[in-house]
């Protein structure tokens, strides 16, 4: 059993930046996919980035260029750095884990899920 737990969420304005952390607990994230999603009000979850149990990454159209993901194993958190926020980007951010090595870009894909920490973006 993997318990994750996100932090790192605020207020902030347009075109600035937050680090948001999921550190895993119970277990280590040693061979474990990581991703990052997100769930404005009224909206369904959104894939963010995710990162593998390698290391290699992925993103949304919607962030790519602006988020990066990585993991510290010594850790065991996975990061994601957010810069540029905008507006859009309000929303509560949650983190996922399940164990593989490949791209897993569904919410479905995952089995362990944090309770997610917000995030708001002001102009």
């Amino acid at each position: 059993q993997v318990q994750l737990v996100e932090s790192g969420g605020g207020s902030v304005q347009a075109g600035d930046s937050l680090s948001l952390s999921c550190a895993a607990s119970g277990r280590t994230f040693s061979g474990y996919a990581v991703g990052w999603f997100r769930q404005a009000p009224g909206k369904e979850r959104e894939f963010v980035a995710l990162i593998t149990s390698g290391s290699r990454t992925a993103y949304s159209d919607s962030v790519k260029g602006r988020f990066t993901v990585s993991r510290d194993s010594a850790e065991n958190t996975v990061y994601l750095q957010m810069n540029s926020l905008k507006p859009e980007d309000t929303a509560l951010y949650v983190c996922a884990a399940r164990l593989g090595s490949n791209f897993y870009f569904r919410t479905d894909q995952y089995d362990y899920w944090g309770q997610g920490t917000h995030v708001t973006v002001s102009t």
